[in-house]
């Protein structure tokens, strides 16, 4: 018979708290060249991120701006050195797979908890007012757009603070110092909700990049999370 607490606890333990073995070691001369580019990327990033959550609904400006972000995260990330995919546990304990089937289920996890917050955000006009105004760019322009841009801002988010902002700071801080960094590039936007939002998907995918080794599992679990937000949100919102 199947003991669902059981089962709960050994899937935690596999996508979120027992590491991967893995062997990405650098020079020391690899490790200050990928400092130096994280850390120019992280300067740019925050301030294309600010000027384009500032971009009032409908301005085709916003397209420009996120797109423009996204390649800031990605062309940084690519230039600061390796990335990989990682590797994940699997039921059996052997560690030969991707972080896929775990990276969806956690990703849906996080979905469902954030639209359980939704419901109390309707209600509460200050917290849901800020809100509505991000979610604009969706339901003012195009939908489609807005998600293609959503999915690939995504991925480039991950290859920049779960690649090579992560291994630029290093294993012992890795995961408190990129959830620290990714939060707070959200601040100057003046969504809380947004900031909260991004400090709980930065623990989770950081958790995840420091059992895997790599940003697979880090990129599904942020996919499935904003995707479904833009799609969701609005419906429960309303």
């Amino acid at each position: 018979m199947i003991d669902p607490v059981a089962e709960v606890r050994a899937f935690v333990r596999a996508a979120l708290v027992v590491p991967v073995p893995r062997d990405h070691e650098e020079s020391d001369s690899a490790f200050r060249r990928r400092r130096w580019v994280a850390g120019i990327t992280l300067v740019v990033g925050a301030a294309v991120l600010g000027w384009a959550l500032r971009i009032e609904a409908g301005d085709s400006l916003f397209y420009v701006a996120t797109v423009t972000l996204a390649c800031v995260w990605a062309v940084g990330a690519l230039v600061s050195g390796p990335l990989h995919l990682g590797r994940a546990h699997t039921r059996t304990g052997t560690t030969d797979s991707r972080a896929v089937v775990q990276s969806l289920a956690l990703g849906v996890l996080l979905l469902a908890l954030f639209l359980a917050g939704a419901l109390v955000v309707a209600h509460v006009p200050f917290l849901r007012e800020p809100v509505d105004e991000l979610l604009d760019h969706a339901q003012v322009g195009s939908l489609p757009l807005v998600a293609l841009i959503t999915a690939v801002n995504g991925i480039a988010e991950e290859l920049y603070f779960r690649g090579a902002l992560y291994a630029a700071v290093g294993r012992r801080h890795g995961v408190l110092v990129t959830t620290l960094v990714y939060t707070l590039v959200t601040v100057p936007a003046g969504i809380p909700l947004l900031v909260l939002a991004a400090a709980i998907l930065g623990l989770v995918v950081g958790l995840q990049r420091r059992v895997t080794g790599g940003i697979l599992g880090p990129t599904i679990t942020h996919l499935t999370w904003s995707l479904g937000m833009l799609f969701l949100l609005p419906l429960v919102l309303s």
